[in-house]
């Protein structure tokens, strides 16, 4: 099992969803999607879970992980609507990570709303990501 994802710019922030089980066999294809958030964003970047069915403990560390390599240069990363178990393995040596309840919250907490009817600026998404109404990469 492994996860899909869409990485999209928005004002700013930057916004990772990300869906399916974050375990061990999907913590390179995470750890490639932040690679592309690096390259493609500036600011703080949203790690939206709405679509997570799951997270192992390989899963979380990834966040982490991932979270340090954003603090090198400057970002932060923020969680949004974190699994139903609530559960974040902490690390106790990286930077603090966030944990909003949802991603309007996310938004919120940064002055910014998504409204449907205004397209997002840029986005690139995995194959497997639902294509909805946006055009992607």
């Amino acid at each position: 099992m492994t996860i899909d994802w869409r990485y999209t710019v928005e004002d700013n922030l930057g916004i990772l969803s990300v869906a399916g089980y974050l375990g061990p066999e999907a913590v390179r294809r995470f750890t490639g999607a932040v690679g592309w958030a690096l390259a493609r964003g500036t600011g703080p970047v949203v790690v939206d879970l709405t679509e997570l069915r799951s997270w192992s403990a390989e899963g979380q560390l990834a966040i982490a992980e991932a979270a340090r390599r954003l603090a090198d240069v400057g970002r932060s990363l923020e969680l949004a609507a974190i699994p139903a178990d609530g559960s974040l393995v902490p690390t106790g040596d990286g930077p603090p990570i966030p944990v909003h309840p949802g991603l309007a919250a996310a938004l919120a907490a940064h002055g910014a709303q998504r409204a449907e009817h205004v397209e997002v600026r840029h986005e690139w998404r995995t194959t497997g990501w639902p294509t909805g109404n946006q055009a992607g990469a």
